[in-house]
């Protein structure tokens, strides 16, 4: 009993530095709420080392993931015909109150709020996984920009998530 609780209270401090590390991933990107590539972003930050080594193990360098998102953030302003200057010198700031998240990215935190159902511990390979797994958006781009299969990524990060479980 003692172990599951320790496991829920690890789990929620896990969620707590993923959902910090996300919002200062999109507040550097010049928005408010974080979106599936700042969960990303902040998986590969987590101190367990499973996003980067899921990423490693699919052939793909974790470093160069935040310059292809960003190479999509510019490209889609491109497509549209506007050019990405540099950030305003205003920062953005946070919502003030609840957590908010972009659609991607509450489309991550409600998948893992279903995956969180056994009690292996959590690990940024869970989220590597979902994340992977979206069929449409910057990460999907920007993992095809750097030359890597999302479903090849999700694989190798649902063999990590596997080899955690107890």
């Amino acid at each position: 009993m003692f172990k599951r609780i320790r496991s829920k209270l690890d789990d929620m401090g896990t969620i707590k530095r993923l959902c910090e590390r996300a919002e200062i991933h999109a507040l550097h990107d010049q928005q408010r709420e974080p979106g599936g590539e700042h969960f990303l972003l902040a998986a590969l930050d987590l101190p367990d080392g499973t996003a980067r080594l899921a990423f490693e193990q699919a052939g793909a360098e974790p470093g160069a993931l935040k310059a292809a998102i960003e190479r999509q953030y510019g490209d889609a302003l491109l497509s549209i015909g506007l050019t990405a200057d540099a950030p305003p010198d205003i920062p953005v700031s946070a919502h003030s109150g609840a957590y908010q998240a972009a659609a991607s990215g509450q489309v991550v935190m409600q998948e893992l709020a279903e995956a969180r159902r056994d009690h292996a511990p959590l690990l940024g390979a869970h989220v590597v996984s979902i994340v992977a797994g979206l069929p449409q958006g910057v990460v999907p781009r920007a993992l095809r920009a750097l030359g890597v299969d999302p479903a090849s990524l999700k694989s190798s990060a649902d063999a990590i998530v596997g080899k955690s479980s107890p």
